[in-house]
């Protein structure tokens, strides 16, 4: 994967220098709802995600791993299609990805305010059963992100629980990267 021409996201210690894949695990036991750990290939926690539990928008609490707070994940109710947003630790809305009408697959277009100030716009397609996807960045039409998720593995069988590797470009904010894989997985979860 190559590299995006500018940063692109909103946490500047998120921006991967280099290209990187991480691993998106759901837990197979969580008490509160849809919680995963985020690592590279190598093992080396990046981030923590806690569901909460009965939570009508289904929020999805993102931390570093020294426990900090960068943002939660919530879904919008009164949406046509599936929409999800990123609401800061003073909650407010930073980050919107809205579902689109798409035959065959599935569809989002997520926005944002960059680090430069200037309006973001990537695209995600998905497949038609969410076992990949790709994000690209509108304004340089480079793929940003590629998810896949392992098919057939013994946790999703037993217990429901995904597993996604998430290769991210340099200079793709990787926070933002890992949000959007949850949003695809909470999309397919919904269907």
């Amino acid at each position: 994967m190559n590299s995006l021409p500018r940063p692109t996201g909103i946490f500047a210690d998120f921006i991967a220098p280099q290209c990187v894949t991480l691993v998106v695990k759901e837990k197979i036991m969580s008490w509160s709802g849809d919680d995963f750990t985020i690592s590279t290939v190598d093992g080396r926690p990046l981030f923590k995600v806690e569901g909460k539990a009965l939570s009508l928008s289904g929020r999805k609490r993102i931390m570093d791993m020294r426990g900090t707070h960068i943002f939660t994940i919530r879904k919008k109710h009164l949406a046509l299609h599936a929409t999800y947003y990123l609401e800061s630790p003073s909650e407010q809305m930073i980050f919107e990805v809205k579902g689109k009408f798409s035959l065959i697959g599935s569809k989002s277009t997520a926005s944002f305010i960059s680090l430069s100030k200037e309006a973001v716009e990537l695209e995600m397609k998905g497949n038609f059963l969410n076992t990949k996807a790709e994000i690209v960045d509108q304004v340089s039409g480079l793929p940003a992100v590629t998810i896949s998720r392992d098919w057939f593995n013994g946790r999703e069988l037993l217990g429901g629980q995904q597993t996604y590797h998430v290769t991210i470009a340099a200079n793709m904010d990787m926070a933002i990267a890992v949000a959007m894989c949850i949003c695809l997985d909470e999309r397919k979860n919904d269907k």
